[in-house]
């Protein structure tokens, strides 16, 4: 999976490209890197904070004995909220560890999800087993995504409920080792604006 700093990042370097005329505040975590960062335009702004989320602030438990998982300062939670009027995005991801096997990991959060709805389990952008999607539309393989939105969380197994604007992901990293690296993530993307204007029609 893509490091949480990374995704902070590419966020951060996007929103600069709309700063003109804004405000901005940038806090520094013990190593000097950007933790939390405000800037705030006319039009709308980008919120980053890192490692200040927490499972429930994802919506999910946290699995039993499963400890925060980074390398270092930035990779163990981040909230990042990127909205400028009616398009807004928003993504809340945390990092954990457990000495448990995928498959055990993977079973506690099927159940977890389904307090969304239906849960789909993916091998990639492959589906395993039935159901292949969700009742509000949400696939494995989001490359017919209306949101004109991208997020790449590159995980290896992973489970999904929701929607394609809104969806409750739980990610398992490629193993290097024994035990499991999973994400929690609550990913809100924002409407076509295609789509939009033609309801409005």
């Amino acid at each position: 999976m893509k490091t949480l700093g990374a995704i902070a990042a590419a966020t951060l370097s996007l929103a600069l490209a709309f700063s003109a005329g804004c405000s901005v505040s940038v806090d520094k975590n013990k190593d000097g890197d950007d933790k939390n960062v405000k800037i705030d335009t006319p039009l709308g702004g980008v919120h980053v904070t890192s490692d200040q989320t927490s499972a429930a602030d994802v919506g999910l438990p946290v699995y039993p004995g499963a400890k925060l998982s980074a390398k270092k300062d930035g990779d163990k939670s981040a909230d990042i909220h990127f909205g400028f009027g009616d398009w807004q995005f928003r993504i809340k991801v945390v990092k954990y560890t457990s000495s448990d096997s995928n498959d055990k990991v993977l079973a506690f959060y099927k159940k977890a999800l389904g307090r969304y709805g239906d849960v789909i389990q993916c091998n990639g952008k492959t589906p395993v087993g039935q159901p292949a999607s969700t009742r509000e539309g949400l696939t494995c393989d989001d490359s017919d995504n209306q949101n004109k939105a991208k997020v790449n969380l590159d995980m290896h197994q992973s489970l999904k409920a929701g929607s394609k604007r809104h969806q409750h992901i739980v990610g398992i990293e490629s193993p290097d080792g024994p035990g499991t690296t999973f994400s929690l993530v609550e990913l809100d993307l924002p409407a076509a604006v295609e789509n939009d204007k033609q309801e409005t029609n």
